[in-house]
């Protein structure tokens, strides 16, 4: 038996060991692995939750809908509007604690309202190496990780999504639209909106790894490092820049290092040297 089964068979003793669960779902590649194997060993004992907000795209709460129903996942759906908690507008480096202590109270509450045991969320061994407060506010709440207490890597996930015939095996990473701003620039609907708008526009476009960051007049964008010559087309660069400019921003750049996870903390790192 290789690792990877052993990491998959400890995983699915967790989950049977938890006995019945409600899950934060986003449908992003963690989560939805988890789902699916929580609902292979529990059934209907799983309950997933998602919870809309305008940090959380459209596109992406269609494709969690539509997920939980072709596999009939009993789903629920909260309101967890993160511009709405005290401090969290104001972009702090631990904006993710308010989050995530918002989302996982009203959650927590579910699953005592319903008898729930456990509530169990995505995080994986790899989203230790970054810097995540949000981790904090889980922990406080006691929220279980058993993608992390199983020692899956998102190398790991995917491939095991993959062996699974999961179509988010290969789905681009995804993280909230708050993410997007520098700590202590002040995040609105409206901005929220506009990250999202130009997101999208490059989704349309055919790029698949996308970030747009918010540097006020400024949209710094990030797209995986082989999608980065896209941009040497003139037309590309032309249309980008005129959708942007309708979108609210008067410039636009491209990060020559293409997306990387967690670029906004890279400030935080220098502040530590």
């Amino acid at each position: 038996m290789n690792e990877l089964q052993q990491k998959y068979d400890r995983l699915k003793t967790i989950l049977k060991e938890m006995n019945s669960i409600v899950l934060a779902f986003s449908g992003g590649v963690d989560s939805t692995f988890l789902l699916k194997v929580a609902h292979d060993v529990l059934g209907d004992n799983v309950t997933a939750i998602t919870a809309r907000s305008s940090t959380y795209p459209e596109r992406e709460y269609k494709e969690a809908v539509e997920f939980a129903a072709s596999n009939n996942i009993k789903h629920i759906t909260i309101v967890s509007e993160e511009l709405e908690i005290e401090g969290f507008s104001e972009n702090p480096i631990n904006r993710c604690y308010y989050c995530k202590q918002e989302l996982f109270s009203k959650i927590a509450k579910y699953a005592k309202e319903n008898g729930i045991n456990f509530i169990a969320d995505g995080s994986n061994v790899d989203d230790l190496q970054d810097y995540r407060p949000g981790l904090k506010a889980m922990s406080e709440l006691g929220v279980i990780s058993p993608l992390k207490k199983a020692g899956l890597t998102k190398a790991d996930i995917r491939e095991l999504s993959r062996q699974l015939g999961l179509k988010t095996w290969d789905k681009p990473a995804f993280a909230c639209l708050s993410s997007r701003f520098p700590y202590g620039q002040i995040i609105t609907k409206e901005k929220l909106e506009m990250v999202d708008k130009a997101e999208q526009y490059l989704l349309d476009l055919g790029f698949r790894q996308v970030r747009v960051r918010h540097h006020g007049d400024i949209a710094r964008i990030e797209v995986s490092s082989d999608e980065r010559r896209k941009f040497f087309d003139e037309q590309i660069m032309d249309k980008v820049s005129e959708e942007f400019k309708k979108i609210g921003f008067l410039y636009t750049a491209l990060d020559l290092r293409g997306y990387r996870t967690g670029s906004m903390n890279e400030i935080l790192k220098k502040k530590q040297v």
